[in-house]
């Protein structure tokens, strides 16, 4: 017999959806993940002033006007793509921000993970005569490795209007959870058409691509996203925004771009120093000079106690579900 679940898969399959869903810049993390778990993606309308936009626009527009285009046919040989915003930017710093986004990245990736982290920073502006991208899901910056798991939460904030002219991105609703191998069909694809000031929402498992630029002008859209906050960032953010620009930030955008632990055990150091002169072990925010320096440890009594909760929880689960077994070593 069908299970409900697969009905439901093979139903959206069948019946591709013909647009994204469009809600208010004021709607709530609730019913933005529920959206984003089952379509996969969405619009979120009229989130920044024309003003904001024009604002974010005279802050990274030296830097975009400088870049050269890419150097290849996924990047775009007629697209352009510009980083480092946390560093450049301070527009660009409150987006990131943003509590609705973020709260909702949280709520997205609380499954997998205590703590989320910035993965990218990067305005991307597809030029005149650009053909649509390949569609490709952005989970794959970590290959097919990750299974059973949502590793991110994405974001293109339009700066200007996104229209299907000059390049809207391409989204196939629906195929969170289709094999990675599947074909897309033309019939299946929906641009995320779009005015400017408003984001659209994504996850890291929906297919999707930038589209075609038939216009006279270029589309520009800011592309911040969120990860697991144990993964190899697909920006890295230590060089991109080093710790003498980082310790001018505020310790909550610190520590969303990883001056911070990652878990209990993951992400401490050694600062090189001389003997006596410093911790042995110590987080990230040492270097930000946040740090006290109050002995050698691995991550805080929090982070150790989430992780034996999570232990716990986990064998609990397996146990109930049969899979935990005593296995008894062969003499």
């Amino acid at each position: 017999m069908e299970s409900e679940w697969s009905s439901e898969k093979t139903q959206r399959e069948k019946n591709p959806m013909s647009e994204l869903t469009r809600l208010d810049a004021e709607s709530d993390a609730d019913e933005i993940v529920g959206i984003i778990q089952s379509e996969g993606a969405l619009i979120l309308e009229n989130v920044l002033s024309c003003e904001q936009v024009d604002q974010t626009l005279d802050e990274i527009m030296p830097y975009v006007d400088a870049t050269k285009p890419g150097a290849d046919d996924f990047g775009g040989r007629h697209t352009r793509r510009t980083g480092a915003l946390i560093a450049r930017s301070a527009i660009c710093r409150e987006l990131v921000m943003n509590a609705t986004v973020r709260a909702s990245a949280k709520q997205f990736l609380a499954p997998w993970s205590d703590r989320i982290q910035l993965h990218l920073s990067q305005v991307i502006c597809i030029g005149p005569g650009q053909p649509a991208q390949q569609i490709h899901r952005d989970r794959w910056a970590w290959g097919t490795h990750l299974k059973g798991i949502e590793p991110q939460f994405n974001t293109i904030w339009a700066l200007t209007d996104f229209t299907e002219e000059n390049g809207a991105t391409r989204v196939v609703p629906g195929s969170v959870d289709w094999p990675d191998n599947r074909k897309i069909q033309s019939e299946e694809i929906c641009q995320a058409k779009m005015s400017k000031g408003s984001v659209l929402l994504y996850s890291g498992s929906v297919f999707h691509g930038g589209g075609e630029n038939r216009s006279d002008h270029a589309r520009l859209g800011l592309n911040l996203t969120y990860a697991l906050g144990w993964l190899r960032q697909e920006e890295n953010q230590y060089l991109s925004c080093p710790p003498e620009i980082a310790k001018t930030l505020e310790p909550e955008l610190q520590e969303l771009i990883g001056y911070t632990m990652g878990g209990y055990a993951l992400g401490y150091y050694t600062p090189p120093l001389a003997p006596g002169e410093g911790p042995e072990l110590t987080g990230p925010e040492y270097a930000l000079g946040r740090k006290r320096d109050d002995g050698s440890q691995f991550g805080s009594e929090e982070l150790l106690s989430n992780l034996q909760s999570e232990i716990a929880s986990s064998s609990e689960r397996r146990a109930g579900d049969g899979h935990f077994r005593t296995t008894r070593r062969m003499p």
